[in-house]
Parts: structure tokens; C-alpha cells; sequence
């Protein structure tokens, strides 16, 4: 009876990789909770993490709690859900007022594209990934959670923690990993540069663009229609002026509800089996990679736009053409203002912000596209 006993507790079946995974979670909660690294994501993902490691509870298998929660990525309903939020909350004026914003934003997108060619042609005994696994992983540069569950739930069901981990855990080290590379590509003098004012924006104009973002995403990506179909809605939603019930659900009830599904659900797919290992960590250290080049691509190209436009540009509002919105843009701005206190780069920042957003959803329609 006492064998019997023990055998029925989780104590009898804890292992290495529960303790490990356990740790992890800890280590999450601990950046959301203390240091406030993106709390409303990674409190959720933690969470789930550590219930999900308990040995025999089936709350992941056939018929459990977040399994039955879980089919919301698998069918791919949860991702389309958050951008519907996302444009709903998200102010598209300044990326209306300036429209070059699109190219800092498709500079950006550089990190996606290299990525996926390293983690296609890199071969290393024990270690080498599909093409449908490197698009998965090369989506991590555009530090957006909802495209990566998104695209990987359709190509990589398999690598769908580690790779949603890795893609909210650097959306929540944005104020860490930016700066420091803002710092090495500007001088003193290119982040003191003080932009225009942005113009007014009409009410037609903030009408009119998500409708023409559908038109030209749904007839040249269509893959990417379910992610930018859902952002365009929700702003429309927004700048209509007729639906504000809709658009404050989308923004607050909606979003909140969805969000904790999503983090609940991605960290209870971290299990200790399929999470620790060397894949794992080629993962995370690629997404790293991945995020630091569409960073560094995006200052890159704002300083060009600095010289073709004779000092009028910014360089550090490409840093914001990722699609960390609108965390990115804050960065961005906080940075211009420790060289010079009465620079304010928020709006122009937002722009490239985002343009980001739309070109990381443009860029995972044409992995599926190609791939799917």
C-alpha cells in the first residue's frame, strides 16, 4: 500500500529536466514580476511552464485543461485574435504621415531573410534544420509572438516552445538588446538629430490605408491575409468612429483573455523531454542572432536615409522597424532623449514600428506560401 502510495505522487516520477524547467519558470517569473520585462506576456508563459512540468497530472494530454485551450494555435485562431487587438490599440498616423517609415520597416526585415539562409545551409553533426524549421526560427528576428506561434504552428509544430520562448522572451529584453546596439552604429551627433513634425492625418486617410494594406496583402501575399486582415480590422475598428463598443473590446477583453490563453498554452508546450536539448539552444541563440541583425538593419538603413534626406532622419527610428510595438518605439525614444532631453523620437519612431509589424506579417505569408 505504501508502494502503491508512493508511485501515485508526482515525487516518484520527478526528474533532472522537471527540476530544470521548474527553474526556468522561476527565472521567468522572476523578470516578469521584479524587473517588469514584458509581465503580461511572460507571467502567462511562466506559469504555464511550471504547471505543465508536473509529472502525471495530463493537463497537456487528450481531453486536459490547456490542451483543449491549446487547440486555439494549432488551429491557428489565437495569433489572427492578438493582431485584431494589436490594430485596434496601435495609432497608424504616424506611418501615414511618413510613408518612408515602410522602408525602415522593410529594412528590418533583413534579420528574418539571413536568418533563415544560416539555419538553411549551416550543417553541424547531430544539428540541421528543415526549411520549413529555419523559416520558423528566422521569424524570431522580428521579436513578434504572434507571427511566430502563427507560422510555426503551421510548418514547425514541434519547435512551437522553444521558438515562441525565444520570440517573447527578446520582445521582453527590448529595453536591454537595442541600445546597446543604437550605441555602436550611431554617433553622438546622428542621435541628437531632431525630426519635423509629423502632419496632421485625416479622418479619410486613417480610413482609407488598412483598406489598402487588405487590397494589396490579400492579392500579392494572401497567405498573410488571416494576420494583417485581423490588424487592419481592428484599427478600422478603431479610426471609424462608429464602432468604439468593438473596438474597446478588441483592445482590452479580447486581447486580455486571448493573451493569457496564449502564455498559458506556448509555455505548457515546454516541457523538460523536448526542451532541453541542443536544438533548444540553437534556437534561442539564432532568434538572438536574428533580432540583433533586423535591429542592426534597420539603423543601417536610417542612417542612409540620414545622408539621402541631408541630416533630416533619425538613424535611431530604424532600430524600431522590428515589430515590438510599440516597445521598440519607447526605446527609441528613450535613447534620443539621454543625448538630448528635448528630443521626443516617439512618434516618428512609431511609424517604423509599425511598418515592422506589417513586413514581419508580409514575410511569414511567404513562408507559407512557399513552404506551407
Amino acid at each position: 500500500m505504501l508502494d502503491a502510495l508512493w508511485g501515485s505522487t508526482g515525487l516518484s516520477l520527478l526528474s533532472w529536466r522537471e527540476l530544470v524547467m521548474f527553474g526556468i519558470a522561476f527565472v521567468l517569473l522572476y523578470l516578469g514580476i521584479y524587473k517588469k520585462y514584458e509581465p503580461l506576456l511572460l507571467i502567462p508563459i511562466a506559469f504555464g511552464m511550471f504547471l505543465a512540468n508536473f509529472p502525471a497530472t495530463g493537463i497537456m494530454e487528450e481531453g486536459g485543461l490547456l490542451n483543449i485551450l491549446y487547440s486555439g494555435i494549432r488551429l491557428g485562431i489565437y495569433p489572427p485574435l492578438i493582431f485584431l487587438g494589436v490594430g485596434a490599440m496601435t495609432d497608424f498616423g504616424p506611418l501615414i504621415a511618413n510613408p518612408r517609415s515602410l522602408l525602415l520597416g522593410a529594412a528590418s526585415q533583413i534579420g528574418i531573410f539571413l536568418t533563415f539562409l544560416i539555419a538553411s545551409f549551416v550543417k553541424l553533426p547531430g544539428l540541421s534544420f528543415s526549411l520549413k524549421e529555419s523559416a520558423s526560427i528566422s521569424i524570431i528576428a522580428g521579436a513578434d509572438g504572434p507571427t511566430a506561434i502563427f507560422l510555426t504552428s503551421m510548418l514547425a509544430p514541434h519547435m512551437l516552445a522553444p521558438i515562441a520562448i525565444a520570440a517573447y522572451s527578446y520582445m521582453a529584453l527590448v529595453p536591454i538588446i537595442q541600445p546597446k546596439i543604437m550605441y555602436l552604429l550611431t554617433t553622438p551627433a546622428e542621435r541628437k538629430i531632431k525630426m519635423d513634425q509629423l502632419r496632421k492625418v485625416s479622418r479619410l486617410e486613417r480610413i482609407v490605408f488598412p483598406i489598402i494594406v487588405i487590397i494589396f496583402s490579400g492579392l500579392l501575399v494572401p497567405s498573410s491575409l488571416p494576420l494583417l486582415g485581423m490588424l487592419m480590422f481592428g484599427n478600422l475598428l478603431r479610426e471609424c468612429g462608429v464602432t468604439k463598443r468593438l473596438s474597446n473590446t478588441a483592445e482590452n477583453e479580447l486581447m486580455n483573455i486571448v493573451t493569457i490563453f496564449v502564455g498559458l498554452t506556448v509555455g505548457a508546450t515546454a516541457n523538460g523531454e523536448s526542451f532541453l536539448s541542443i536544438s533548444t539552444i540553437s534556437i534561442m541563440i539564432l532568434g538572438a542572432v536574428s533580432f540583433a541583425i533586423a535591429t542592426a538593419g534597420g539603423v543601417l538603413f536610417g542612417k542612409l536615409m540620414c545622408i539621402w534626406t541631408k541630416g533630416k532622419i533619425n538613424p535611431l527610428i530604424g532600430a524600431a522597424g522590428v515589430s515590438a510595438v510599440p516597445m521598440s518605439a519607447r526605446v527609441v525614444h528613450q535613447v534620443g532623449q539621454k543625448e538630448d532631453p528635448t528630443n521626443f523620437l516617439l512618434m516618428h519612431a512609431m511609424g517604423p514600428n509599425v511598418a515592422g509589424v506589417i513586413g514581419s506579417a508580409i514575410a511569414a505569408g511567404i513562408f507559407l506560401s512557399l513552404l506551407g
